[in-house]
């Protein structure tokens, strides 16, 4: 699934622990499945951070690309 997707289902799911009247089992089952999407997102943050470049001019100048420092 895409990040956009396990967004929106980890919203639904923190959304229904919040609000449904849910039995022990089955708040557990979506706790779980949560922390997987978390988990899922995290990598994949930590991927597209990795990627971002910054765009600097120097002092000359010139543009050059740089890792993002954050």
């Amino acid at each position: 699934m895409s990040f956009e997707t396990n967004l929106t289902r980890l919203e639904q799911i923190v959304g229904k622990l919040e609000t449904d009247r849910l039995d022990l089992d089955a708040s557990l089952k979506l706790f779980e499945e949560g922390i997987e999407l978390l988990r899922q997102a995290s990598v994949e943050l930590n991927e597209a951070e990795s990627r971002v470049k910054e765009l600097v001019e120097r002092a000359d100048g010139v543009l050059e690309l740089r890792d993002f420092a954050g």
